[in-house]
């Protein structure tokens, strides 16, 4: 598995709505597209939930690399690159992951990017990232829950997704949901 985000980061000023009449008309396309997991298309508003910025920053859960190479390469990501420039996506090796049959209430997301330290130990940073996922998903209404590292840059990120808005820990990133797909 593998999971992937680039964020666009909008002028203050920005009309928001503008993002939420793309995720309403481009969003279904990506419905059953092949090796998806899932995608939800995400947007933020500049004060609101914390948030410094606008914001939208798809992320993606994939079965296989395969689904990511077609979607980059498709024409569905050659419009988005045409309408805001190529993006930096990030991207990383799934540690853990589970989705809820009832994703598609997912209304709200958060992510966390975390640096990891040099030397630590990785098969008991890996155990211990599972055990917090597995646990999270117990105490609240986690729909989705995704663990996962990139060895280039040695972080790893923690992504949510819920029914009902997190809380704001001060270092994780709140979104809408505007539209889920799932491959």
């Amino acid at each position: 598995m593998m999971a992937m985000q680039y964020s666009f980061t909008l002028p203050a000023d920005y009309d928001m709505e503008i993002i939420d009449r793309r995720i309403r008309d481009k969003g279904p396309a990506m419905d059953g597209f092949q090796h998806l997991g899932f995608k939800a298309f995400l947007s933020a508003r500049r004060g609101e939930f914390g948030s410094p910025e606008n914001l939208y920053a798809p992320f993606y859960l994939w079965d296989q690399p395969e689904g990511a190479s077609d979607f980059i390469c498709g024409p569905g990501f050659a419009a988005l690159t045409d309408a805001f420039g190529r993006p930096r996506i990030r991207h990383w090796i799934v540690w853990h992951a589970h989705a809820l049959p009832d994703l598609a209430d997912g209304r709200f997301a958060d992510s966390e990017y975390l640096a990891i330290e040099p030397h630590a130990s990785l098969p008991d940073l890996r155990q211990q990232e599972i055990d917090l996922a597995q646990q999270e998903a117990r105490g609240r209404h986690v729909l989705a829950r995704v663990a996962a590292f990139d060895p280039h840059d040695w972080t790893m990120v923690r992504f949510g997704l819920y029914a009902e808005a997190p809380p704001a820990s001060g270092t994780n990133q709140i979104y809408r949901v505007g539209h889920l797909s799932r491959g």
